[in-house]
């Protein structure tokens, strides 16, 4: 598929020459890489792709340019509210997905452009990253920083830096500008060379934990210790230990 409004491509990392890291980038830079109709379903069609193929393990989203992440549905758009509600659909997917995500934050994020950071499982946010108007985003926002943090950041209105971002949790890491991509190219590429099950699983027991009781999550966490015991993937992981080397998880 040809996309318009964001790139997609494929790339492999400083640990693997496999391409194994599937890279979603906004590219709407002359307006801030706003979130337009046309760009959430491209996100949707590339999350599709990438869901597909057995070789992707993780994703990166990130945006063209250094001066803005994303700030929110564009403004231009006909039918703002239309727009938003598909925007939390497409959000939910991301919280979703079954492969983990990583956030490359530049510059400023604002308004549903927060939710879109806060929907992936991590955040590497450059120096001159800032948070701008999360109102849209509270609910996230708390899930993310603890309710204590957010009202303080939703009831000041005030910017919030990139090192405020890591002090409250909101951000994973800070890393200078010129870093950033490869920062998270590590990251992910570390992420890509683990076993793909364990790691969904993992993502799958985290996500729940927020919405069920203490038993229940006990429950789904041993369900899950369980289906990784019977995987050729954990005799790897046993047999690479007494070998002395690094194992080669195939996702079996």
């Amino acid at each position: 598929m040809e996309f318009k409004t964001i790139s997609y491509a494929k790339e492999s990392s400083f640990l693997s020459p496999e391409e194994n890291i599937a890279v979603i980038k906004l590219n709407r830079p002359e307006v801030s890489n706003a979130l337009s109709r046309d760009m959430l379903l491209e996100i949707d069609s590339a999350l599709e792709e990438i869901r597909r193929d057995e070789q992707a393990r993780v994703v990166i989203l990130s945006a063209e340019g250094e001066k803005a992440f994303c700030t929110g549905i564009d403004p231009e758009e006909p039918d703002r509210q239309d727009a938003e509600r598909f925007a939390e659909l497409i959000l939910k997917k991301v919280e979703e997905f079954d492969k983990p995500i990583i956030a490359a934050v530049a510059g400023e994020f604002s308004g549903l452009g927060v939710g879109v950071a806060l929907a992936c499982d991590m955040r590497v946010a450059a120096e001159n990253a800032n948070l701008r108007s999360p109102t849209e985003v509270a609910r996230r926002l708390a899930k993310i920083v603890g309710r204590p943090n957010a009202v303080d950041i939703l009831f000041s209105g005030r910017p919030i830096d990139a090192r405020e971002a890591e002090s409250v949790g909101l951000v994973n890491k800070v890393v200078p500008t010129d870093e950033l991509l490869t920062t998270v190219n590590w990251t992910a590429g570390k992420i890509a060379t683990s076993a793909p099950l364990a790691v969904r699983l993992s993502k799958k027991c985290v996500n729940r934990s927020f919405e069920v009781s203490i038993v229940e999550g006990n429950r789904l966490e041993l369900d899950a210790i369980l289906q990784c015991a019977k995987t050729e993937d954990v005799r790897e992981g046993i047999k690479a230990v007494f070998e002395k080397r690094t194992p080669q998880f195939k996702g079996k």
